[in-house]
């Protein structure tokens, strides 16, 4: 091997093992990319265009600026266009009313309450059902069950006053109408309201409150059949609206 003036080896070899080693590592992470799924690809695409960005597409850091916040409105219904703030917001709300609740993820065909994380927030579906009833019989009227199920609900859902609230009642298909004027449409409606008013009294804001309504049989759970009373429910959806913070 030639040595130069100082009598040492050269150093060309080294310059190769560096570029042999630097070539392996790029060949891992490009195989290790393409074993991922699309939002890791995304988010590794986003790192590189954007070094400063957080994990967020819309934002720069943890808490977005006006312009993102302005995107954000622009774009309701994209679970990306929440911040890291909010969803970590939703995800804590979603772990407390497990825990307030006693409620069992594994176990949803025994639970009084379905949380699901969803394109627009957290819904919230509370079912009426016949052994553990929220309402009493064909009435708005709580149960004593149902009036602590809602101010559980609402003593956690008052600590993110950051959420819209929707308000929706929903019944099963098949019913007989309580009287000529009152039927399926309007208890739906009527139970949704008792709802309203429940969770006001226990916290919740009423600037938060921007939609009630009933929707009678019209929407049934997903994979139910229209008559069973799984569709007999009150829904409230927490919906992201700008808003940053925790009161």
């Amino acid at each position: 091997m030639a040595k130069n003036k100082h009598g040492h080896h050269g150093g060309a070899w080294k310059v190769a093992y560096a570029d042999f080693v630097t070539a392996m590592m790029a060949l891992f992470l490009v195989l290790w990319l393409t074993a991922q799924d699309e939002k890791i690809k995304e988010a590794v695409q986003r790192a590189f265009t954007n070094p400063f960005s957080s994990i967020t597409k819309q934002s720069v850091g943890i808490i977005p600026s006006e312009k993102a916040q302005a995107s954000q409105q622009s774009n309701k219904g994209n679970f990306d266009s929440a911040s890291a703030v909010e969803l970590a917001m939703l995800r804590k709300l979603n772990e407390d009313l497990l825990k307030a609740l006693q409620q069992d993820e594994e176990n949803d065909n025994e639970n009084p309450v379905k949380l699901e994380l969803t394109p627009e927030g957290m819904r919230i579906s509370v079912f009426d059902r016949s052994r553990r009833p929220i309402f009493k019989p064909q009435t708005s009227e709580f149960t004593p069950y149902g009036e602590w199920v809602f101010s559980t609900l609402a003593w956690q859902i008052s600590l993110y006053r950051s959420f819209n609230v929707e308000l929706e009642g929903h019944t099963e298909h098949g019913n007989k109408p309580i009287r000529l004027d009152y039927g399926d449409w309007e208890i739906s409606t009527d139970r949704a309201t008792a709802s309203r008013r429940k969770l006001t009294e226990h916290g919740v804001s009423e600037d938060q409150i921007r939609k009630v309504a009933g929707y009678a049989d019209t929407i049934p759970m997903e994979g139910a059949k229209p008559e069973d009373e799984i569709n007999r429910r009150v829904t409230v959806m927490l919906k992201v609206n700008g808003n940053q913070g925790q009161m």
